[in-house]
């Protein structure tokens, strides 16, 4: 598996936001799209479901975002551990 196609999923995985992962990996949005696609051709599964209103993992894709790394994704929206919110 290609590093660059993995780094551009995980990072998609984290965030779960095409848009906001293709600026902060300073890729077009469709680079990154297609990075994403190329690797699930390569896998031969979805990763992401495209059907969803939001960006939503497969089941597949939730499997592999955490492996090797011991956790699931984050969820969008929950408060991440060890992580403070500014106060004002």
């Amino acid at each position: 598996m290609d590093r660059e196609l993995a780094r551009c999923f995980i990072a998609a995985a984290e965030q779960l936001h095409f848009a906001h992962t293709a600026k902060s990996l300073g890729l077009p949005r469709s680079v990154l799209i297609a990075s994403v696609k190329k690797l699930e051709g390569n896998l031969g599964y979805p990763l992401f479901d495209y059907t969803a209103e939001t960006t939503t993992l497969t089941d597949a894709g939730e499997a592999k975002a955490s492996k090797g790394k011991g956790r699931a994704p984050a969820v969008k929206g929950a408060p991440r551990a060890g992580k403070r919110r500014q106060s004002r």
